[in-house]
């Protein structure tokens, strides 16, 4: 089955289980360096140099999984959403967009960190492929509004663009509510604005004015 994937998103799914193998192994202490970490409020802290903001975590971050769970609900994504985007855009643009999600959702989570750091709470990282797969998720309500797409509880089935609302209110209500600690939540919604303003531009749309087309459209089914 895995074999059938698309390139990219076969590549994404196995990276993702291999590094997750790798945390299990070696610890956390081998792996911070890699998570998303807030800047802090006095700058880089000297002392403990692998838990500062750096650079590459806005992408490494997205690799790191805090528990099984967590990981297979994020590659269930990845694979229900990837595979059909990257048939449609084509691999190169594919992984494109992914990773723009992924940083995106990253630079949200900093903003947020940094609020609460200055605010006097606590540091603490950021890990998980959950920003992408929500970028994921908007383009393919986008692309494929009428398709049906199944809950998983409570099994319920309903259309791409309802899917794609229906958690895009419930990330925005769990995070303003704070209901569900531990979670990401503006993550999440950063992930799904990210991959709107990526779509808005390829359309050639506001903000980013319209474009004249150049060759053949290899988006075609972004309407």
């Amino acid at each position: 089955m895995l074999s059938r994937l698309p390139p990219v998103t076969q590549a994404l799914l196995i990276a993702n289980v291999v590094v997750f193998l790798l945390h299990q192994l070696m610890g956390d202490a081998s792996f911070e360096a890699f998570m998303l970490w807030p800047p802090g409020e006095g700058g880089f802290d000297p002392h403990y140099p692998w838990r500062n903001f750096l650079p590459w975590q806005l992408l490494t971050y997205g690799f790191l999984h805090a528990s099984l769970t967590h990981l297979l609900f994020n590659m269930l994504g990845l694979y229900m959403f990837g595979a059909p985007l990257e048939q449609t855009w084509g691999s190169r643009r594919f992984l494109a967009f992914y990773l723009i999600c992924v940083a995106g959702a990253g630079l949200c989570q900093l903003l947020l960190g940094w609020w609460a750091v200055s605010g006097g709470g606590l540091a603490y990282p950021t890990v998980g492929a959950s920003g992408g797969i929500f970028g994921l998720l908007l383009a393919y309500g986008m692309l494929f509004p009428n398709h049906r797409v199944m809950l998983l509880f409570p099994p319920i089935p309903m259309k791409a663009r309802t899917f794609v609302i229906v958690f895009g209110v419930l990330s925005l209500l769990l995070g303003v509510s704070g209901m569900q600690r531990g979670v990401a939540h503006f993550a999440h919604l950063g992930g799904m604005l990210f991959g709107w303003l990526v779509i808005r531009y390829w359309r050639g749309q506001p903000p980013f004015g319209r474009r004249p087309p150049r060759g053949p459209s290899h988006l075609r089914r972004v309407k």
